[in-house]
């Protein structure tokens, strides 16, 4: 894969998940990506784990929130989540399209 292509790939994985999640699995872009071009760069691989650990992390936030938001106590919390998935997903296109190796704060490593 030309360097080009990773990077383009590496930046469409980041953005994969805003058209993921309108079936709520925001995710599955990033997985669909992570199993069938994990072999054709070292820089897709790396972006694609980075993402994919994110929204799975996003995603397990958003759920724990949304439940507590029953309790009114998780609104402030799902709403500042949801700003900082738009954002450090944006932040993260935007550094793979430049070619940077980005890392997104707080995020553990469950893929790699």
């Amino acid at each position: 894969m030309s360097p080009q292509d990773e990077k383009t790939w590496a930046t469409l994985v980041h953005l994969a998940p805003f058209v993921a999640a309108f079936v709520g699995i925001p995710f599955l872009g990033p997985l669909i990506v992570f199993l069938l071009l994990k072999d054709r760069g070292p820089f897709v691989r790396f972006h694609a784990a980075q993402a994919l650990n994110f929204q799975i992390i996003i995603t397990i936030a958003l759920w724990v929130f949304g439940l507590l938001s029953f309790v009114l106590i998780g609104i402030p919390f799902f709403i500042a989540t949801c700003i900082a998935w738009v954002a450090l997903s944006i932040v993260a296109a935007v550094k793979a399209n430049q070619g940077e190796w980005y890392r997104y704060p707080l995020t553990p490593e469950l893929v790699k």
